[in-house]
């Protein structure tokens, strides 16, 4: 298969279960392509938990998932070394993370403490615990689910976990046409019970290289970083985007011009994925909130005041 067909089958095979979301599913796999991680913001019943399982039953790779509850804790996800009368010695035994796809779903529903434990595994593919390290496979890609930070029993993520996420996005309501044909295909069973791997452990490889090889000009990486440092200075933002995001908006525009068949990026793909992977980064004071004013307004505004490369 080729490079543009591996992504069009994938996103194909995804879309059986999850109608009208196909600018979900580019981000996603955008993400997934490119070496980040998703958080997917929502209410509830937006099929935020079923598109994490669609895209894990699509691919041939192993696939665990992590219900986030107040009382779970840091060993529960990592491991955990259990004594061995035979041998007289501690066996670690692994936790969940030791996956290749790990949904952590409604992640906002455990202690600060607890969601912390993704923090390594997510930036460096390993995990520390009781001086030992372990290493993640290769492909390690984490899909965290949250309910608005409004509701009952759930507390806001750290910063330096919410940095860790390539990109924040959610899914919202379909239309009425679209939301009509949920109900014929989940009628008599849910269409996710039927679906199988399409592609490979190694295409997923395949194409995460060929990811990395997307020609990005000077003129558009400036346009990045201008976007990403201009958070740092406007009114209204006590913290702007680190570093990481100037990386992470770079790697995810890469995906999607691979997606449309280029070789190289262009300043549409910054665009079209700029508020994703900021908006989570920054940190507003209090009167832009009271204000009414929200994080994807202001990369908005940034977008419409900074020139494109042409």
């Amino acid at each position: 298969m080729s490079d543009i067909e591996i992504y069009q089958k994938l996103s194909a095979n995804i879309e059986k279960v999850i109608q009208g979301q196909s600018a979900s599913i580019r981000k996603l796999l955008a993400a997934f392509f490119s070496d980040g991680h998703i958080l997917l913001e929502d209410v509830p019943g937006t099929g935020k938990t079923t598109l994490a399982k669609a895209l894990a039953k699509s691919i041939d790779v192993e696939f665990q998932r992590i219900q986030f509850t107040p009382d779970l804790l840091p060993t529960d996800i990592l491991g955990v070394s259990i004594f061995n009368q035979r041998d007289q010695d501690f066996e670690f035994h692994k936790g969940p993370i030791f996956s290749n796809i790990l949904l952590a779903d409604e992640i906002n529903r455990a202690s600060p403490r607890t969601q912390s434990a993704l923090l390594e595994a997510m930036g460096e593919r390993q995990i520390s615990i009781e001086r030992n390290q372990y290493q993640l496979d290769d492909l390690f890609f984490v899909i965290a689910t949250q309910n608005p930070v409004e509701y009952h029993g759930t507390y806001p993520l750290p910063e330096a976990q919410m940095d860790r996420f390539a990109m924040r996005f959610g899914l919202g309501f379909v239309e009425l046409e679209e939301e009509i044909a949920i109900l014929d295909k989940q009628n008599i069973h849910h269409p996710i019970e039927d679906l199988m791997p399409c592609i490979s452990k190694a295409d997923v490889t395949h194409l995460k290289q060929q990811v990395s090889k997307v020609n990005i000009s000077d003129e558009v990486k400036h346009y990045m970083v201008n976007i990403v440092r201009t958070t740092r200075e406007s009114e209204g933002i006590i913290n702007g985007a680190s570093p990481r995001a100037s990386i992470s908006l770079m790697k995810a525009a890469q995906a999607l011009a691979l997606f449309d068949g280029l070789d190289y990026v262009t300043p549409d793909h910054i665009q079209e994925i700029a508020i994703p992977v900021i908006s989570h980064r920054i940190m507003m004071d209090s009167q832009s909130r009271f204000s009414g004013h929200n994080s994807e307004q202001i990369i908005e505004n940034i977008l419409s005041d900074i020139p494109v490369p042409t």
